[in-house]
Formats: structure tokens, sequence, C-alpha cells
């Protein structure tokens, strides 16, 4: 019975450690970047979007989710979006009167006609690139979708801070973009390995 005893706490031992080698294995092996982005002046932007591309130009397979985009009290929610390239977003209109929304720009041009509630049908947004929307009612509404190749983005929160989680350690092309760039046509980048912390200064339009 001892002799058994042995062996199970032994057995439990190596089985722990392979589990924590394993595990360790799993986190050496993915990476992420800490982002921080500022306006000329050094204060804080929200709703930038930053995004990394592998310098070998290697992917994973897209497997984009499904985005939303509401219409309330006369504005987009939210104002900015970034999805994958083949992402299909819903435009819910949750006010009591109709919307009628489009976009002109290259990467994607539609128009959901007249309409309450939600539309039959979401929009694929299925090129990358800047899409500006708007409303043929409401003339003061407008809101940005950035459409990227890669599955690793994010966007900055009310402090200017993102974080782009679970990237397998390679170099990367870091790219930022905010929708009051001064020129949005040279996006500024950064070339940097997987787990570096990064800021990026943007200068801004006057508004």
């Amino acid at each position: 019975m001892q002799s058994d005893n042995r062996k199970f706490a032994r057995w439990t031992c190596l089985s722990t450690v392979a589990c924590w080698i394993a595990l360790h294995a799993v986190a050496a092996s993915a990476a992420g970047f800490q982002v921080s982005v500022v306006d000329q002046n050094g204060a804080p932007l929200a709703d930038a979007v930053v995004f990394a591309t592998p310098l070998n130009g290697k992917l994973p397979p897209a497997k984009p989710a499904g985005a939303i985009i509401d219409q309330i009290k006369r504005q987009f929610v939210p104002l900015v979006s970034v999805v994958q390239s083949g992402t299909a977003i819903t435009f819910p209109n949750k006010d009591n009167f109709e919307h009628d929304v489009y976009s002109f720009s290259p990467a994607k041009k539609f128009e959901l006609h007249l309409y309450h509630g939600v539309p039959a049908n979401p929009v694929v947004f299925d090129k990358p690139g800047l899409v500006v929307m708007g409303c043929n009612i409401h003339d003061s509404m407008v809101a940005y979708v950035m459409v990227v190749d890669t599955p690793w983005f994010a966007k900055t929160d009310a402090n200017g801070h993102a974080s782009i989680d679970n990237l397998p350690a390679d170099n990367y092309k870091l790219t930022a973009w905010h929708y009051r760039l001064a020129d949005a046509k040279v996006l500024p980048t950064q070339t940097l390995p997987a787990g570096a912390k990064t800021s990026f200064t943007l200068n801004l339009s006057a508004q």
C-alpha cells in the first residue's frame, strides 16, 4: 500500500510538472502589444485603432466575428469600429423614426434604405480600408469603420490605452489610426517584436 502511495505521489508530481511546462510553453509562444496613443499635445486619445500585421505576411485563416452598430438618438453607436475583412455588421435602428444609412467609401459602398428596426440582411465588409458612414435623413450622423486583414487589433479606451493579445512570437508592423488624423492616407507605423510596449503620437486635424 505504501508503495502504491509513493507511485501515485510520484505520478501526480510528474503530471503537475508536465502540465506546468505545457502551460508555460503555451504562454511563451504567444505575446501581445501594450499601446498608448496621445495627440500632439500629449492628451490621451480614445477611439484610436491599432492593429498588428506580421512582417512575413502570414495570417491565420480569417474567422471574423459579427459586429453591431446601433442607431440611438440620431447617433451611430459606437462612433468608431474596427473589424476584420469579411465581418458582417448589423445596423439596428433603435430610434422611433426612420434612418437611411449609406457609405460612398471605396472600401465599402452600400445603402440601407429608409427603415425601422433591424434590416433583413447585415452588410459584409469584405475589403480592407476606411469606411465612413452617414445617414441621408440626419446630416449630423457619422460613423467610422476601419476594416483590416489581420485578426490582431484593438481600440483605445478613455485613457488612450489598448492591448493586442495572443500574437505568435514574431516581428510585426504596428499601425495606428484615429478618425481625426490630419492625413489619414499615410498611417503612422512601427516595426516591433511581439510583447513590446510602445506609444504613438498622432497629429490631429483642428476641429
